[in-house]
């Protein structure tokens, strides 16, 4: 760091602590949804509201307004951090600190529920905890959108995805939904004409596939020795700086869930690692928003992990693991790997069907945080979008409402991060692709580096430092382009 005065000495310093408190309740948060027994969530909703509330208050601290009014820097890296850095106390600063608390314990609680309900199918049993979530969700949003001058679901964005407005997001997201049905129709049309994949033959245990995750984990290049890969409800990414934690969860009637789940959050994972370590514990240094942090998920599971390059490198490892079968031949694996069928479950669907499923949470949580619309209508209201979406309805709540952490857990405003991020991924490794043709043969012998290096000097390096625009910019030449989202798929999935 260059030389700076001392409120922006006193700032890193006081910074840095909150960051030790997040990497404390990260690794509190995978405990909880991984090894901590059932009967521990009250404690545990405790000490997490205590955590929260003391880092909440170190943020909104009445010297922090003067010292970041008072913080003087020149270089390029500082001046970001002093902006990131307002960024946070904005949000904090909005929120009292016994709404911060109320929320914190409210959502620990209704996801320990959330885990029997999902598997019960239960939604009426959730919904008390459920609505709570809910309406201490609305209340920060009001008093955020009230203090920083936004609607309520855009201070709820903000926190995700810094600078995002559904002004921007939902002429993207109307557009996309106008391309998908007729584009998902002309794909299971030409699939009609072929025919279909074999499906490998199981039961395939968790042992094998964990064999198998940890093996293409090595090859994408994570770090188990400041890492590690477990099982969860819900597939995610989380843990501490250096010390990064991964889930997925196995089926043992199909392979192909589990392995998605350990590529996609291997994406995230390799995007923490790649962080500046110099601005560790400065907001500067952080993942820049969760469009790009899904980005870095996407490009590995769906962009390169999808390709025909990979699946000639894959398909041989399964066969000598799952054992002798003729599914396991490239050509058919690969037909297997992208075929095309509207599903139920998203982290589940395929590359086509995957942002109709966005669309639809996305729709949603702005009617709930809006007003707009009752949570206990939320599962038929469920139901009616993905019979608009895909033409497919749930058989129960498990399959439809019930299936995601994310609302449950608190997290509102999140959801469009995802297709944000399907949207950077396609155009990041285009631009990749272009400036390193090495990559796809790489791929192909198991050598990731030429694409992980090009994602750490021209993503990851840059921490939080620029926009995102600014990112993407400086990366392909140009804004987010939401047809070289679609230009891929119609490249990728028709003749």
């Amino acid at each position: 760091m260059s030389g700076h005065n001392e409120a922006y000495g006193a700032l890193a310093t006081r910074f840095q602590r909150i960051g030790v408190m997040g990497d404390v309740l990260g690794l509190l948060q995978w405990d909880q949804a991984t090894l901590m027994p059932q009967g521990s969530a009250d404690g545990r909703a405790e000490q997490m509201a205590t955590l929260g509330v003391l880092r909440h208050e170190m943020l909104t601290a009445p010297e922090m307004a003067d010292l970041l009014a008072a913080a003087a820097v020149d270089d390029p890296w500082e001046s970001a951090n002093v902006a990131r850095m307002r960024h946070m106390q904005a949000h904090a600063s909005a929120v009292p600190s016994d709404l911060v608390a109320a929320q914190t314990k409210a959502a620990a609680g209704c996801e320990m529920r959330w885990r029997t309900a999902r598997q019960e199918n239960d939604f009426l049993g959730l919904l008390p905890s459920f609505r709570e979530v809910l309406r201490l969700a609305r209340e920060i949003a009001v008093v955020k959108g009230e203090a920083l001058g936004l609607s309520p679901y855009d201070a709820l964005l903000d926190s995700y995805e810094p600078a995002a407005r559904s002004a921007q997001i939902d002429p993207i997201f109307a557009d996309l939904r106008d391309f998908l049905p007729d584009f998902l129709a002309e794909v299971l049309q030409y699939q009609a004409s072929l025919v279909e994949p074999v499906a490998p033959k199981g039961p395939f245990s968790q042992a094998k596939q964990q064999a198998v995750a940890h093996r293409l984990m090595a090859v994408l290049g994570f770090d188990f020795d400041k890492g590690r890969l477990d099982v969860s409800a819900h597939p995610f990414c989380g843990g501490a700086s250096d010390d990064v934690r991964i889930t997925t969860r196995y089926h043992e009637d199909g392979f192909l869930p589990g392995l998605m789940g350990v590529l996609h959050e291997t994406g995230h994972a390799l995007y923490e690692a790649g962080l500046p370590a110099a601005w560790r514990y400065q907001p500067v240094g952080a993942a820049l928003g969760m469009a790009m942090h899904e980005s870095q998920s996407l490009i590995v599971e769906m962009q390169a992990c999808r390709t025909e390059q990979f699946v000639g490198f894959v398909a041989p490892i399964l066969a000598e693991v799952f054992g002798d079968d003729a599914a396991w031949e490239p050509g058919n694996l690969h037909k297997f790997y992208s075929w095309v069928k509207p599903d139920f479950i998203r982290v589940d669907a395929d590359e086509v069907t995957y942002p109709a499923h966005v669309i639809l949470r996305t729709r949603l949580e702005q009617a709930l945080i809006g007003g707009d619309l009752d949570l206990g209508d939320l599962p038929g209201a469920w139901n009616d979008g993905m019979k608009e979406l895909l033409g497919i309805t749930p058989p129960n709540d498990g399959l439809g409402c019930l299936q995601d952490i994310h609302w449950p857990g608190g997290d509102w405003g999140y959801f469009p991060t995802y297709t944000l991020g399907a949207m950077a991924a396609a155009q990041l490794f285009a631009a990749a692709k272009d400036a390193v043709p090495e990559i796809l043969p790489g791929i192909g012998r198991g050598d990731f580096a030429p694409m992980i290096g090009w994602l750490r000097a021209n993503v990851h390096s840059h921490g939080s430092r620029l926009s995102a625009d600014e990112l993407l910019v400086q990366a392909t030449g140009r804004s987010l382009d939401p047809g070289a989202f679609q230009a891929h798929l119609k490249d990728r999935y028709l003749p």
